[in-house]
């Protein structure tokens, strides 16, 4: 039996789209639960950390879903090269320049923060988690 991951007529929208919900909705528990618990403590540390990795793990679902990266076992290969050769490669390459791109966002945002307030140390953690996935996608 052949298993495919493209989109056939006879799925339904939750089979199509049912992972990405329900990671989104795991890390939005993790954020409430974080907004309404003591970071200082070890249950809301625990979901500080929880936000960057479940944060991690919904944009390599997305990324994985809509971009791509030359070589990748993961990333489904694009239907048709495009003409010109400069956008061909940023293409090939979508998911690296994606992950950098949001990565100096994300060092950006965490250095006017306060690394020592309850939300600059969960960016601290997303700063890391970036810096991982970033090098898993392109090394």
């Amino acid at each position: 039996m052949k298993f495919s991951l493209r989109k056939t007529k006879n799925q339904t929208f939750f089979e199509r789209h049912g992972l990405t919900i329900v990671t989104g909705g795991i890390l939005l528990a993790w954020i409430v639960l974080y907004s309404v618990s003591d970071e200082k403590r070890h249950v809301g540390s625990f979901f500080g950390n929880a936000i960057a990795d479940w944060t991690g793990v919904v944009v390599m679902i997305l990324a994985t879903k809509h971009l791509y990266e030359r070589g990748s076992s993961e990333s489904k290969a694009p239907k048709r090269k495009l003409p010109i050769r400069f956008l061909e490669t940023v293409r090939e390459h979508s998911l690296t320049v994606f992950l950098l791109i949001t990565g100096i966002g994300w060092v950006l945002l965490y250095a006017h923060s306060d690394s020592e307030s309850k939300w600059g140390q969960v960016v601290g953690n997303i700063v890391s988690e970036w810096n991982n996935r970033f090098s898993a996608s392109c090394c």
